[in-house]
């Protein structure tokens, strides 16, 4: 195949990663397999490569696709039909099934396209898979990402991203998973899963783990699409909203968490005239859908929907100083309760220390040091320096915000906590 303009390759690649979840969702109920569903779609899209220059752009590029993978899906279940492979799938006058007495293939690729998005986000984050797998396989198949976009991503080698996509299909398949969409309870707990996956990929975005950047804009972008997707097909659903609602609030900060030369900007020290209005009126009605969730149902919010809580809180603050601290701490309180987490005992202090002085939330800073599970968190020494810094004890401070800088592993933050230690003594070394 020849080179093709550039131009050209920009828009098919647009329309692929735009239409390739509804793509592969529709051929994943047809052949009840993954990785087959994806070669079908990159089937199409090679077709598309090789006639799309000479023929030009159809009006609806979307529909030329799916015609196009369902053509192949057909000629696939035929031919395992002539090698006695899937009796089951095609019908005695030759007319390819999903199963016995079900409809033909053109009918089931053309039905309930939201089920086929539904179905393919609860496969890609099923809960045999492990998590990096699950974050591996979302990006994939519903962002449309190629495997070299994902490594650079997450600062992964490419082989290792490769690998963890084709043992995830590999596993749903030896696993036998069902492509069905659960409903009630089941669904409910399926979508316990999807949530943490797309909440991961933003918060990989929000606060890079590695790396030379302080924030991966691209990711918080892709978990958001995938947001909104979620909040389409699951409208009934309140921490679904209140995911939602938590990265509209959390990503209108992103352009005022940079400065100039790429350097972080913290929070209380951001110019809110930099938030994004759109994002963050958008992150308050999610809320609101939510909170009314809730409380037609007569269920207390879920951890999403508080943490877009307090990120509502830091929104509706017209400066660092209107800050509702009491009302922040009150609702880590809930949050404590409800997840048990270390983590967020982490920051209910520093909310403490905000509202009620840094001596009450060194306290209870304290109190965690010994957890194991915060030994290698780096923000447990971040915190602890910055509440003993307020407190006057500027060797502690030093020593603490010293420690932190040398266990993380961003550079840009690990910069900003040697420039902390620095104002507290000696320059570190």
């Amino acid at each position: 195949m020849t080179a093709l303009p550039g131009a050209t390759r920009a828009a098919i690649d647009a329309v692929f990663r735009i239409e390739s979840a509804r793509l592969i969702g529709g051929l994943v109920r047809v052949v009840r397999d993954v990785a087959l569903a994806e070669d079908l779609a990159q089937s199409a899209i090679v077709t598309a490569m090789e006639r799309w220059p000479e023929e030009g752009i159809p009006q609806n590029p979307g529909a030329w696709l799916m015609t196009t993978a369902k053509n192949r899906a057909i000629d696939h279940l035929r031919r395992e039909k002539m090698r006695g492979r899937a009796h089951d799938s095609i019908d005695e006058e030759g007319s390819p099934q999903i199963a016995a007495g079900g409809p033909d293939v053109e009918t089931a690729i053309d039905e309930d396209v939201g089920d086929d998005l539904l179905r393919l986000v609860l496969v890609a984050c099923h809960p045999v898979l492990s998590r990096e797998a699950r974050v591996a396989l979302t990006l994939r198949l519903l962002g449309g990402l190629t495997t070299d976009e994902i490594a650079r991503a997450f600062l992964a080698p490419e082989p290792t991203i490769a690998q963890r996509i084709v043992r995830a299909k590999r596993t749903l398949s030896e696993a036998r998973v069902p492509f069905e969409v659960p409903r009630g309870a089941e669904l409910t707990s399926r979508l316990t899963s999807v949530l943490e996956v797309v909440y991961l990929i933003f918060n990989e975005g929000y606060s890079a783990t590695k790396g030379d950047d302080w924030a991966r804009p691209a990711l918080c972008e892709e978990a958001l699409r995938l947001g909104r997707i979620l909040a389409g097909l699951a409208p009934d659903d309140g921490e679904v909203h209140g995911l939602h609602a938590l990265m509209e609030l959390q990503a209108s900060r992103l352009r005022a968490r940079v400065g100039p030369t790429g350097e972080p900007i913290l929070l209380l020290e951001q110019d809110r005239a930099r938030w994004d209005q759109l994002l963050l009126n958008r992150g308050l009605h999610a809320l609101a859908r939510a909170e009314s969730l809730g409380a037609s149902l007569g269920r207390a919010l879920g951890p999403y929907a508080l943490q877009a809580e307090i990120a509502a809180c830091h929104a509706r603050a017209r400066t660092a100083e209107h800050t509702d601290w009491a009302r922040i701490v009150a609702v880590y309180d809930a949050l404590v309760e409800i997840t048990g987490s270390p983590v967020v005992a982490l920051n209910r202090a520093v909310a403490v220390g905000m509202a009620f002085g840094p001596a009450a939330g060194l306290e209870l800073v304290d109190e965690l040091i010994d957890l194991p599970s915060l030994a290698d968190y780096h923000l447990l020494p971040s915190v602890r320096g910055d509440l003993l810094m307020k407190l006057g004890r500027n060797g502690e401070a030093r020593a603490e915000l010293l420690r932190a800088a040398g266990m993380t592993e961003n550079a840009r933050e690990r910069a900003l906590l040697l420039a902390k230690a620095n104002t507290c003594g000696a320059a570190p070394s």
